[in-house]
């Protein structure tokens, strides 16, 4: 039996307790804020003790030694009989601000500097692990519920399965650019419901607004561009065995053009027998 292990870390205020809960809830063994030099005998006792095939660990800068040892972890787990996914969570500094002043607790590594920056002192140290992810999550917009929903979408739902998971996310520029995107393409050529009195209070998840961006010779003509390139693409990030590909398309903001698109190239896109999940960063109930 393969155990799966997932090691969630990232930015202090990023949401990694929140999901830990979600993965726990879902049948995950959880352990946070574990010493790397601790994990492997726990995930030796958890095998031989039979907890499970599916285990998370959350490790971060409370831990001392965990900018010295995960690194080393990480290669040595990758090298063992063990199915590891390393999600690396991330949030601006704007949310993480909020966060902390809502929660009112000290950031790890505030050394009397303040909050900021003790926030830019973890982003620079951070930065060697952050390029060891499997997958980045930003999670800077997202409410602990959302949090939860991405989580189940994105982990829980693919990490025992094979072949790259797809994630097709639409956004608005003007809310600034998704960082754990892998490739950005923009749809603000197109023309824009926003001015249309009857389609501006909704949003791309409408049909009325799907079809009147979908009316247009170079909505199908960026579909089908779309399409080709990812169709040249996913295969040979299939054969370097990257295991996550996450589109991000953007329009101005983010409410009727990249939602429409979006809805439109992941229906493709599943049609051809992809795994693709469609978030939709900016979205309202009701675009304002």
């Amino acid at each position: 039996m393969t155990l799966s292990v997932l090691i969630l870390t990232g930015h202090s205020g990023s949401g990694k307790s929140t999901a830990l809960r979600a993965l726990e809830d879902h049948g995950y063994f959880c352990v946070d804020n574990i010493p790397p030099s601790l994990a492997e005998p726990l995930i030796a006792l958890l095998r031989r003790e039979s907890f499970g095939e599916r285990i998370a660990l959350g490790i971060d800068v409370r831990e001392r030694t965990f900018l010295e040892e995960a690194p080393d972890l990480i290669r040595r787990l990758r090298a063992a009989s063990v199915a590891l996914t390393l999600i690396y969570l991330e949030a601006n500094q704007q949310a993480i601000i909020r966060r902390y002043s809502e929660t009112r607790r000290t950031h790890p590594l505030d050394a009397g500097d303040g909050l900021v920056a003790a926030i830019e002192r973890e982003r620079e140290r951070m930065a060697p692990l952050r390029e060891l992810a499997d997958e980045t999550i930003d999670t800077s917009a997202d409410s602990p519920h959302d949090l939860r929903r991405v989580i189940l979408e994105r982990i829980v739902q693919t990490d025992t399965s094979t072949g790259l998971q797809i994630g097709l996310m639409s956004f608005g520029f003007k809310n600034g650019i998704p960082l754990e995107a892998d490739m950005l393409l923009d749809v603000r050529f197109l023309p824009n419901p926003y001015f249309e009195a009857s389609l501006r209070p909704l949003s791309g998840l409408d049909a009325t607004v799907r079809a009147y961006v979908g009316s247009t010779s170079d909505a199908a003509a960026f579909i089908e561009h779309a399409l080709r390139l990812l169709d040249f693409l996913i295969p040979r990030y299939q054969h370097e065995g990257k295991r996550y590909l996450t589109v991000a398309i953007g329009c101005t903001g983010g409410q009727h053009r990249s939602v429409a698109v979006t809805e439109d190239l992941s229906a493709r896109m599943r049609a051809r027998g992809l795994r693709v999940h469609a978030r939709h960063r900016d979205v309202k109930e009701r675009a304002g």
